[in-house]
Formats: structure tokens, C-alpha cells, sequence
């Protein structure tokens, strides 16, 4: 096992108690320990947790104490080795069955504790000598965690009157309690903004809303020097800020399971409506697609729908039949009815290019009056409203379902009917997606008023060009321009009116705030007209 040696280790739950001397004493007491016994004090392995709790473990699932464990578990540590601490305090204050059992873990391992206090030694030929001295050291860490939980609920009390206070508006002060966002500080005790870091999140919202994922948010960001704290940005905090209900300034506490929300407790940096547009760009985030492929702009994102059966329609890309050169004819990239390759009796195609409807699609959205016609105006917030108290209604009869098939199941005498049980996953499933639904209607309804941006037909047009040069970046962009412009495009392949040479299509293009319009598109070129612009549009316009 090697030679062994003295460990010290240092624990403060608070950092500003590192500035006292009880940590230079335990290193002089380690330091004399070892000298007097002939062992050489390690230094090599860091234990010293500052600020982290050992009522809530941190110093075990965060800190040295918890790498320290584990160097024991993994036979790392010499047996006949000494950890010294300034108290078994230091080591634990959780409940004492647990820790005992963290002190037994070192104990069981051929190590000795000393307690540089009061010069206790505690290992298994003492204890085996001594057995009240385990007594003693499950006394100490009662005490110990008594005195810990005692605070942490006086703690939890003041911060709850605190929050309450709050909430029945009598109280203004900071609560101390989490994290604070980074783009704040305190001045004489208000919230202020960091601009600099206002700015950055600006940007981020403005970016993501458009259609920017976090690797070019960061990238854009980096190139302009800006961050929203206080080091570079990452792709991971751009996702979960974009999240916070902090950027409309709300603080949400959780204390013993008790949620409380307290509105306004920030400066708020979005109004609800922008937020609430935030979370739809959130919900409707597109599916990563492998940089190996070629992003679907209008597949595979849920808002694409065969005219004649109702059916989704799916893409299609087929690799295998690339040019020499790498590249594709615009006729390997299709789509699909799912209606009409699942035997459903759709009437139309088996499948048609893609390429003409993306390429109308890309130049529609870029010209500002017709982007406009179809994203503004109009108020369909009774009909989300609607919708939403359909859904649910619809939730409460899928839980009393469950209910029923639960009180049955738990009725059942031996074996669990097989039906019950599948019955009950269906159900469950299917609450699942009414949630889901709930969730993006909830989203909406806010976004409703929300104009789209004036920058949106900025996106469009600077990634048009790439999106039809099958760039994977533009691609992505649009992709997501697609969702949030567009609740469905439904296809016709052939034209409104069924006509089976046509070499147009039509297709209905629905915004999310309600408008409509309707497109007819050349097959093969992609070039299309407005309704209102073909003449006798359900017989002529070829």
C-alpha cells in the first residue's frame, strides 16, 4: 500500500470565516503531529472546502472531502494514514446514521481520524479499546446536525416571511437566498443593470429569436465582445437563459418543497409578450440534424400537410444517387404523403421534388409586404383562448379515465389484467401530448399581440441565397424562421383542382396569427404567383 502519511483537511461553510486563525492552527497542530510520530505531512492532495455546507453534503458530492472518499474507496490512501480535522463537525453535519457511516468508511479503511480540538484519536484498535468513544462521536454529530437543522430552519423561516412579505407587499429588502442573474448587482440595496451585460442579453434574444442556435449566438457575441457574465459565453447558458423567467423579472424561491413566485422582484429586461415570444422560438426549437446531412427547411418540423388527405408529409433524400462531384439534382430531394405510402387512400402523388416549394417559400418570406401581410394584424387570441380551454377540458377527462383505470387495477384481485395495464400507458401517453399542446398554447396566446420583428425579413433575406446553395448554417437558420412564421403549409400537389398533368402546385400557406395565403408554384422551376394574381386560379393560371 506504500507509505503512509497525515492528511489535513479544512472546512468552512461560510468563505469570509477563513479570514479567522482556527486554519492556521489545525496546520501547525498536522504539521507537530506528524513530526512528533516520524510521518510526513502530504500536501499533494488539496483538502480544503471553502463555502461549501456539510449539512447539505457539498463538501461530499462537490468538494475534497468527496474526492478524498472516493482516493479511500479506490485504495489510494495508505492504511495506517491520519486524517486530521478540526472537528468530526468538520467532517459531517447530516443526520448522524449517515455521518457515522462516512466516518466508519474512513475507519474501515485503516485510517485514523484525529481531532485537532481536543486530541482525540478515533480508529478501530481505539474504538475495539475504547467502544464509548464511538458513543462520543455519534453524541458530537447529533449535536452537530441539531445545530445545523435548527439554523437552516430559522434560516428557511425569515427568508419565508421574507417572500411573504413580498408577495402582501410590506417588504422590499434583498432576499439572500440562490443565485442572483448576472446581469445585475446591487447598488445601496436596488437592483441595478450591468449595461454592458444587458446589451449581451439583448442580443441573445434578438439573435435566438431569429433563428440563431448557440454556437452562432456565442460566435456573434465573442466577435463583438460581449457577455452577460463574467466570463466568455457558452452555447449552454444561451440555452438556459433564454429560459429564466428572471429576463421579465420574476424570482421564483423553493423552500421545503413550497414553491413561491415573486413578480417584479428583478428590473425586468423583456415584457411578457416578448417573453412569451421567446418560449414559442423555445418550443419550437427544431431537432439537431447531422452535419452531414442537408437540413429540411419545411420537413420533419411539423407544419408540413398533404391538401387532399389531411396527412403529414415527410422529406426525402436520396445520397446515393449524388453527382461525381458530390452534389444532387433538385429531384433527389422529395416529399412524401404519409397518407398515400401508408395505403390510406390519399389521391395525390407518391411523392414530389421539394426543392420548388423551398425555393418559393425562401422568396415569399424575403419580400417585406408579403412577410407582413401574413404575419400582422388581426386578433386571434379568442380562438387560442379557445383552444386552450379545449385542451384542457380534454386533459380533466383523460385524468378521470386514468383515474377509473386505476381504481380498477388497484380493485383486481391476482394478476394484473394486460389490457388494464396498456390501457392505462395509452392514456398516460396521451395526457402526455395534451400537455405538451397546453404548454405551446400557453406560449401563444401571450405571443399573440407580439408584432414580428422588424429584423425578420433581414433573416430571411441573408440566408436565403445559402438555404437554396444547400448550406447547412442558412439551412438551420431558416428552418427555424419556418416554424416560427408558418402553424402549417398544406401541398396540393397537383393544384387545388385535381389535375393530374398540371405542372403546378398550390399550396396554403397558414401564419401563426391566423392570415392565409395561397400560392401556385411551377413544378419545375419554382417560380409562383399570389392567387389574387392568376386568373381563374381554380382552372387556369398554367
Amino acid at each position: 500500500m506504500g507509505q503512509p502519511f497525515v492528511y489535513s483537511y479544512t472546512r468552512f461553510s461560510d468563505p469570509r470565516q477563513a479570514t479567522g486563525s482556527s486554519s492556521e492552527r489545525q496546520a501547525e497542530y498536522a504539521a507537530r503531529w506528524a513530526a512528533e510520530r516520524g510521518l510526513k505531512l502530504d500536501s499533494s492532495l488539496t483538502l480544503r472546502d471553502e463555502g461549501l455546507s456539510a449539512y447539505h453534503q457539498k463538501h461530499v458530492t462537490q468538494g475534497a472531502l468527496g474526492a478524498f472518499l472516493r482516493a479511500v474507496d479506490e485504495g489510494r490512501i495508505p492504511s495506517g494514514s491520519v486524517l486530521i480535522v478540526e472537528g468530526l463537525d468538520r467532517l459531517s453535519r447530516a443526520e448522524p446514521i449517515q455521518a457515522q457511516a462516512q466516518l466508519a468508511q474512513v475507519i474501515n479503511a485503516g485510517i485514523t481520524v484525529v481531532t485537532a480540538s481536543d486530541g482525540r484519536e478515533y480508529n478501530r484498535a481505539q474504538l475495539k479499546a475504547q467502544p464509548m468513544d464511538l458513543v462520543y462521536s455519534l453524541l458530537v454529530m447529533i449535536r452537530a446536525h441539531e445545530e445545523s437543522d435548527t439554523k437552516s430552519k430559522r434560516v428557511k423561516a425569515a427568508i419565508r416571511r421574507q417572500i411573504e412579505g413580498w408577495i402582501a407587499g410590506t417588504n422590499r429588502t434583498i432576499i439572500r437566498n440562490g443565485t442572483d442573474p448576472a446581469w445585475l448587482r446591487l447598488n445601496g440595496g436596488k437592483w441595478e443593470f450591468i449595461p454592458e451585460r444587458v446589451a449581451a442579453v439583448r442580443e441573445v434574444v434578438r439573435l435566438y429569436g431569429i433563428g440563431y442556435g448557440g454556437i452562432q449566438i456565442v460566435r456573434e457575441l465573442t466577435e463583438r465582445g460581449l457577455s452577460f457574465a463574467s466570463g466568455p459565453p457558452r452555447a449552454s447558458q444561451i440555452y438556459r437563459t433564454v429560459r429564466l423567467r428572471s429576463l421579465v423579472g420574476e424570482r421564483t424561491f423553493v423552500l421545503d418543497g413550497q414553491e413561491y413566485t415573486i413578480p417584479g422582484y428583478y428590473p425586468a429586461i423583456l415584457t411578457e409578450a416578448e417573453f412569451a415570444h421567446l418560449q414559442l422560438c423555445v418550443s419550437n426549437r427544431p431537432r439537431q440534424v447531422g452535419k452531414g446531412t442537408i437540413p429540411a427547411i419545411v420537413t420533419g418540423i411539423g407544419v408540413l400537410y398533404c391538401g387532399y388527405c389531411g396527412n403529414p408529409m415527410t422529406g426525402q433524400t436520396m445520397y446515393h444517387r449524388a453527382k461525381t462531384d458530390g452534389t444532387l439534382n433538385p429531384g433527389h430531394r422529395r416529399m412524401l404523403c404519409v397518407g398515400y405510402t401508408h395505403g390510406s387512400g390519399c389521391v395525390g402523388d407518391a411523392t414530389c421534388s421539394v426543392v420548388p416549394l423551398e425555393n418559393a417559400i425562401l422568396d415569399f418570406c424575403s419580400d417585406q409586404m408579403n412577410l407582413t401581410a401574413l404575419t400582422s394584424g388581426g386578433d386571434v387570441r379568442p380562438a387560442l383562448m379557445d383552444r386552450l380551454n379545449t385542451l384542457r377540458v380534454k386533459r380533466l377527462d383523460l385524468e378521470k379515465q386514468i383515474d377509473r383505470v386505476t381504481s380498477a387495477l388497484l380493485a383486481s384481485e391476482g394478476d394484473t389484467p394486460l389490457a388494464f395495464v396498456r390501457r392505462a400507458r395509452e392514456l398516460e401517453e396521451q395526457m402526455q401530448a395534451v400537455d405538451v399542446e397546453i404548454q405551446q398554447a400557453e406560449f401563444e396566446l401571450p405571443a399573440a399581440g407580439q408584432p414580428q420583428p422588424s429584423d425578420a425579413v433581414d433573416a430571411w433575406i441573408s440566408a436565403r441565397d445559402g438555404a437554396k446553395a444547400l448550406n447547412y448554417d442558412d439551412r438551420m437558420k431558416v428552418r427555424e424562421l419556418v416554424i416560427q412564421t408558418f402553424s402549417r403549409i398544406v401541398v396540393y400537389q397537383r393544384g387545388m383542382t385535381k389535375r393530374p398533368k398540371s405542372n403546378f402546385m398550390d399550396i396554403l400557406l397558414i401564419g401563426r396569427r391566423g392570415h392565409t395565403r395561397v400560392l401556385r408554384i411551377n413544378r419545375r422551376t419554382g417560380a409562383w404567383h399570389a392567387a389574387e394574381d392568376v386568373a381563374a386560379f381554380g382552372n387556369g393560371g398554367e
